[in-house]
């Protein structure tokens, strides 16, 4: 697969009571991100990963993390997560009203900012800070759910979003689909201008079937098929 697809593990899919062992997988799959899910239990009814499994997964591991932070007041967590070792910070739109307030402590702290969208949530919110992230986490699904079906008609989101960085000049945008990631989902995300997809139960984690690493191998042979 070119190196423009990127595969993000969704470590809240790992064995919670083998997660050293999964990330030793991860890591011989050569896995381009950790995904990391965080949740408060208040902006999505669930709750997610911690700050120290991140710190734990950062000295086992060299593989890049990008936390997705389904909590209220995201800007209240970015030094702890940048003191856990996060690479990218990814906050929903939908939980403040300081964005670019937020966007410029994600950046001062040394992390790459970005943004997440739920379903419902319009493009035209990305409008005027765009130039300012470096990610775009497209929600497939609602936000604290695993397993549930892709929304098809998130491609036209996906697409939109990828005209819209074109425009602007950020060539380099990541666009991340969260949700609903399958061998049958992921090339028509692709086509529409995904380069990032994260990958759980529809993917790699299914060790009722083979392991991760064999799964991963699998899906990169069904995406270099699609990636252009």
């Amino acid at each position: 697969m070119k190196k423009n697809c990127l595969l993000a593990a969704s470590l809240i899919c790992a064995d919670p009571l083998n997660m050293e062992g999964d990330i030793a997988h991860l890591n011989e799959a050569n896995i381009d991100l950790i995904h990391f899910d965080v949740m408060d239990g208040s902006f999505v009814s669930r709750y997610g990963l911690y700050p120290e499994i991140l710190s734990a997964v950062k000295k086992k591991s060299s593989i890049p993390v990008d936390v997705h932070m389904m909590v209220n007041n995201p800007e209240d967590y970015i030094t702890t997560f940048q003191l856990a070792g996060a690479d990218y910070f990814n906050f929903h739109i939908e939980a403040t009203h300081q964005i670019s307030r937020v966007i410029k402590k994600i950046k001062e702290s040394g992390m790459k900012p970005g943004v997440a969208l739920n379903p419902a949530t319009s493009v035209h919110c990305l409008e005027w800070i765009l130039d300012e992230i470096e990610m775009v986490v497209v929600m497939a699904i609602n936000p604290g759910v695993v397993g549930h079906p892709f929304i098809p008609s998130m491609l036209k989101k996906i697409t939109a979003i990828r005209e819209m960085a074109k425009k602007i000049g950020n060539t380099k945008l990541l666009i991340e689909v969260d949700g609903g990631v399958t061998p049958v989902t992921a090339p028509a995300m692709i086509s529409a201008g995904a380069n990032v997809l994260v990958c759980g139960t529809g993917t790699i984690f299914r060790p009722q079937e083979d392991t991760i690493i064999n799964k991963t191998i699998s899906l990169r042979k069904v995406l270099s098929k699609h990636v252009v």
